[in-house]
């Protein structure tokens, strides 16, 4: 039996959870970089919690993911693929730090 997982908090706020935002990219993928500078200047600003996933030489991620790169979740659903709409992702990030 697994154990419950504990809501990720954010620094010096004890009763709100921080939410996630998983970026699954490659090497050598010009789009993916672009992505990647995004997210962390907007983590930056707005505090989430950024899961950087390479893909490369898994081949379940490769085969999930290659096609779409760069995919960007927030809280475990599918936001973004190919382009980070800044206004949109601020968006998804408050409305998963109120659930």
């Amino acid at each position: 039996m697994q154990a419950a997982r504990r809501p990720r908090r954010r620094p010096g706020r004890r009763s709100d959870p921080m939410a996630e935002v998983v970026v699954y990219h490659a090497e050598n993928c010009h789009l993916c970089e672009r992505a990647l500078v995004q997210l962390r200047t907007l983590q930056a600003e707005l505090g989430f919690e950024l899961r950087e996933v390479d893909i490369g030489g898994d081949p379940a991620l490769e085969a999930e993911y290659r096609e779409w790169i760069p995919v960007v979740e927030v809280d475990g659903r599918r936001r973004f693929t190919y382009f980070v709409q800044p206004l949109a992702l601020r968006r998804a990030v408050a409305q998963a730090d109120t659930r």
